[in-house]
């Protein structure tokens, strides 16, 4: 990735949130902005400087260096570093201490770590927390928040601002709670994550059909709960596990075009043992507690699509996993994807009369299912299926598998 147009995205994913928990850590909850503002004029020295002189050889080094000197900046020269930070911080600019912006990895880990409980804060909506840390913690543009809840930029921002304001008013610390509390907050924290890698895995965004620099950067924040032997939970491994394994199949799901590739036609000679292994891991790990999650259910039939072999008892596992995943929480892809098992398991036309219950008419997979369902068994019915998941698509690349389909059907 030696071009800036391309790094300085893939940068400010990664790094963004980074530098912002730090900061954040720092200057306290109730300067926040500030903590953005900084994080985000980094990124746009970062344009302007190496568009015109190259990128520098270590470039998040460089973002680390700029990031500093501008807190540095701003904390020497704005009154209310004098008035309102400094006795927060207890740095005292008579004795021209210098300030120390620690953005080692450790330390990086940690304030993410307690960023991610300092939102997660009961004061705010469930709906809050997760957008605040999609935004603060992942990166994630209005747009993307305001797809992920189905809703507007306006409603979006509006929602973000109100959350920042009662978290200030609550004077919300940066730092991890205690133990009964991490057990309130955990399962929004998961949630959140689990956001963040389906929106990479299922991507609709930026044009493409798989995001892997999303699912990584979950996966990356994955890793650190499980690391923390406070936030080591059944249910953490049991994400981290569900991950790994869809991970595992990133290179057999797309093909050299960025299109996708289905279950079936995927070549499993392309799938990652390493990552196969550590989803067992971790799943293993997962069993530890004695409550079964939805991220246990799902890490489960994740490690049965990891079996190429088409078996009956294969296919009657997955069902029977989707049959208990919808009885510990219902939704609509949930039920869509069972049917997919249930026309392995018990075929085609049983498959059929459960999707159609579904009616989930404003979604493209949905006519994708019942345009593969009807293939073979009413060819004029799939084409019809086919079409109105055409006019759904929102990707090139899915737009252009469907088309495919529609040719193939004789």
């Amino acid at each position: 990735m030696n071009n800036e147009q391309e790094l300085i995205p893939h940068l400010f994913r990664t790094e963004y949130s980074k530098i912002v928990s730090v900061l954040s850590k720092l200057f306290g909850f109730d300067q926040i902005e500030i903590a953005e503002d900084i994080a985000g004029d980094t990124f746009l020295t970062a344009t302007e400087t190496w568009g015109l002189k190259g990128i520098p050889p270590n470039p998040t080094a460089w973002l680390y260096n700029v990031a500093k000197n501008k807190a540095k900046n701003h904390l020497q020269r704005a009154k209310l570093f004098e008035n309102k930070i400094a006795p927060e911080i207890k740095i005292n600019l008579a004795t021209n201490q210098e300030i120390e912006l620690d953005l080692s990895e450790s330390n990086i880990n940690d304030s993410q770590l307690q960023m991610m409980f300092a939102i997660c804060n009961p004061a705010i909506s469930v709906e809050s927390q997760i957008g605040l840390s999609l935004r603060i913690l992942c990166g994630f543009g209005i747009d993307e928040i305001a797809d992920a809840f189905l809703s507007n930029k306006e409603t979006i921002n509006k929602r973000l601002l109100r959350a920042k304001e009662k978290l200030r008013t609550e004077k919300v610390k940066i730092e991890l709670p205690g133990m009964q509390e991490i057990n309130v907050r955990l399962d929004v924290v998961l949630t959140t994550l689990y956001l963040l890698f389906s929106e990479g895995y299922y991507s609709t965004s930026q044009n493409k059909t798989l995001r892997k620099d999303l699912c990584l950067e979950a996966i990356r924040l994955c890793y650190m709960l499980v690391e923390n032997n406070a936030t080591n939970k059944p249910p953490v491994n049991a994400l981290l596990s569900l991950m790994c394994f869809h991970a595992s199949r990133f290179e057999a799901r797309t093909d050299d075009n960025g299109e996708l590739v289905l279950y079936n036609d995927q070549d499993s000679a392309l799938w990652n043992k390493d990552l196969i292994e550590k989803g067992e891991y971790f799943l293993n790990q997962a069993a530890q507690g004695n409550k079964i999650s939805k991220y246990h259910t799902e890490a489960a039939i994740a490690y049965w699509h990891t079996i190429k072999d088409d078996s009956k008892n294969k296919w009657e596992n997955i069902l029977q996993l989707y049959n208990q995943l919808l009885q510990i929480e219902y939704s609509p892809m949930a039920a869509l994807n069972r049917t997919f098992a249930l026309s392995m398991a018990n075929g085609k036309n049983a498959a059929i009369i459960e999707a159609e219950k579904l009616k989930l008419t404003d979604n493209h997979f949905y006519y994708v299912l019942l345009g593969e369902l009807y293939t073979g068994i009413d060819n004029n019915k799939a084409k019809q299926n086919f079409e109105a998941a055409l006019v759904l698509a929102k990707t090139d690349s899915d737009k252009k598998a469907i088309s495919t389909k529609i040719n193939n059907i004789v």
